[in-house]
């Protein structure tokens, strides 16, 4: 019998493998690390394996439920397709980050304690910033740090809500919590991964600086981690449900208002997660579902969008919606499967958006929350105004200066794969109901109501795109985000690092070489003492001298007063080892 393994092995043990293969061979080996690890998941069992014993608790690195499952696999066959557009890249490097980060996030999907979640946290945060970094550029470099210290502070709110948690219930599982201080800690540190409103801007300013491989990785799995992880704790809380509204709102204003093609899909990301959030906020059997079916998706093709503007990218040199236009004579199975993407994310009866886009929206009609209901189907309008904006001036506006051609074949199969699950899913939605982690929830997509109401909104969203066109028209001027205020008050702690605490150092480095050196000076000459006190009040009196014993500043920091750091520890050494040994005698 076929014993199966935690998927995130798979690919963590392939990644040390890459860089001993080369050329075709590490290609084929590429495409099959996925393959073994779909095959893999088809023989996890329910319940959980893979259990180990550590400081009096049970880590499990294999829970395997229908939620965990589903995820599962979208991320293993998005995981295929990335690496199959990626397929001619050169650096060892990318490919072992890419490894390494798709294998801690299925290593999140199947942790059944918060101790191995964490750690498959850390691993995702730290591998995902090189596929920023390897793009190799001053802008790649800066939000690449910027990245990591966002994370940084979400990753330290999810240690310290996991540890008053276990504090407090004596449990590490990963379930259902009640609200508290843990509660709102770990909320945090999901909801930064997840891209809460403020805290998304690591988004919007790291994504479009990476490579344009490691792009398509991005756009997947650090968002829908987040998703899975809320659906695993935080399903039916009225303040992740409205957090979903604003998020789906507030992400399609902001793509509407950039010129730079991968910031419009970044902000989308954020929105489209939106619907997610707000379908596990609302917490029924249909919320849930569709928030896991629009998570799955949505990595359908919001991938897609990342490896059309990849292409681009690749091909034209050209990454900014002012620079672009008439690709789509050059570049027609990219501008295809680009329009199929759009149309998928907005949402267009025939599309896998149209499906779970719908079932999310229905569950917030389902509980009477009409005012998160209105505000998807706003977002809804904005996301097909944004797409209509995105492919127009990319493909189609007049541009007779550029020219192009498509990239090469890996790439275009890739797109072409992701095009045709998103229409096949959209035509036999079945296939994906039927994996979904609640079973026997009814819902009919395409209701006559439904299919009619969705081309109504679309058709006027087209229609508002002919007649204020203009308006939308792409500009060169930077669109500030919340990033804004953060950057302000980075100025200002580096300022406050540079200004009063560098002067306060300076006072106490004045202070404790004065200390040290009369300490030093006692101890070679005790009767110096009086020397001491009469150079202090000399100085008093006259107030021309800055330190005492005579010496001015410049003697003070002389060469050999630096060649005696030995002794001067030995002597803080002792004093402190009798300190504490004298606190231990009295206690």
């Amino acid at each position: 019998m076929i014993k199966a393994v935690p998927p995130a092995l798979i690919f963590i043990l392939g990644a040390l493998l890459i860089p001993l293969l080369k050329g075709k061979l590490k290609q084929v080996y590429l495409l099959v690390v996925p393959t073994v690890a779909f095959l893999d998941l088809l023989y996890l069992n329910p319940g959980t394996s893979w259990i180990y014993h550590f400081l009096g608790y049970e880590l499990v690195f294999c829970r395997v439920d229908r939620l965990s499952l589903v995820v599962g696999y979208i991320f293993v066959i998005i995981g295929f397709l990335a690496i199959l557009y990626s397929l001619h890249t050169k650096e060892d490097g990318q490919h072992i980050a890419a490894f390494l980060y798709v294998g801690s996030s299925l290593g999140v999907v199947f942790a059944g304690d918060y101790f191995s979640l964490f750690a498959f946290w850390e691993i995702m945060a730290v591998t995902s910033v090189f596929l920023i970094w390897y793009q190799k550029d001053k802008e790649s470099l800066n939000a690449g740090f910027r990245y990591i210290l966002m994370h940084i502070f979400g990753g330290c709110c999810l240690l310290v809500g996991i540890i008053i948690h276990i504090g407090s219930s004596g449990s590490i599982g990963v379930d259902r919590l009640e609200p508290g201080i843990a509660y709102w800690l770990i909320l945090t540190g999901f909801g930064l991964n997840t891209c809460f409103i403020p805290l998304h801007t690591w988004l919007p300013d790291a994504y479009p600086e990476g490579t344009f491989t490691g792009s398509v990785f991005l756009s997947v799995f650090t968002t829908k981690t987040g998703v899975y992880v809320l659906a695993r704790c935080f399903a039916g809380g009225d303040f992740v449900a409205y957090m979903g509204g604003i998020m789906a709102v507030y992400g399609v204003i902001f793509a509407l208002l950039q010129n730079d093609a991968r910031k419009l899909l970044s902000y989308h990301i954020i929105s489209q997660v939106g619907y997610m959030v707000a379908g596990i906020g609302v917490g029924t059997a249909l919320g849930i579902n569709g928030g896991i079916a629009h998570a799955s998706n949505n990595i359908l093709y919001k991938t897609l969008l990342f490896m059309c503007t990849g292409s681009v990218m690749y091909m034209s040199g050209r990454r900014k919606l002012t620079e672009m236009g008439g690709l789509a004579r050059f570049m027609p199975v990219t501008c295809i499967a680009c329009v199929i993407a759009a149309l998928s994310i907005s949402g267009a009866p025939g599309f896998n958006g149209f499906v779970s886009k719908g079932m999310v929206i229905s569950s917030a009609a389902e509980v009477h929350k009409p005012i998160l209901e209105l505000m998807l189907i706003l977002a809804s309008v904005g996301t097909f105004l944004s797409f209509m904006k995105l492919c127009y001036f990319c493909f189609f506006a007049k541009n007779y200066e550029i020219e192009s051609k498509e990239p090469p074949i890996n790439m275009q199969l890739a797109m072409g794969l992701s095009a045709l699950s998103c229409v096949f899913i959209g035509l036999y939605p079945k296939i994906l109901f039927d994996i979904l982690p609640y079973d026997g929830v009814h819902y009919h997509p395409f209701t006559p109501s439904h299919v009619i109401g969705t081309i109504q909104l679309l058709m006027l969203a087209g229609l508002a795109f002919v007649l204020a066109k203009a308006m939308v028209v792409p500009h060169r001027a930077t669109v500030l985000d919340f990033d804004y205020f953060y950057r302000m008050g980075g100025r200002g702690l580096v300022w406050a690092c540079n200004v009063p605490l560098s002067n306060f150092r300076f006072k106490l480095q004045v202070f404790f070489s004065r200390a040290v050196y009369i300490i030093v000076r006692l101890g070679k000459n005790p009767i110096s003492v009086l020397e001491i006190l009469a150079a202090y009040a000399y100085q008093r009196i006259t107030r021309g001298l800055r330190y005492v014993s005579g010496y001015s500043s410049s003697e003070i920091y002389e060469e050999n007063l630096y060649r005696r750091p030995i002794g001067v520890g030995v002597l803080v050494a002792i004093i402190l080892l009798f300190v504490f040994a004298l606190i231990y005698f009295v206690l």
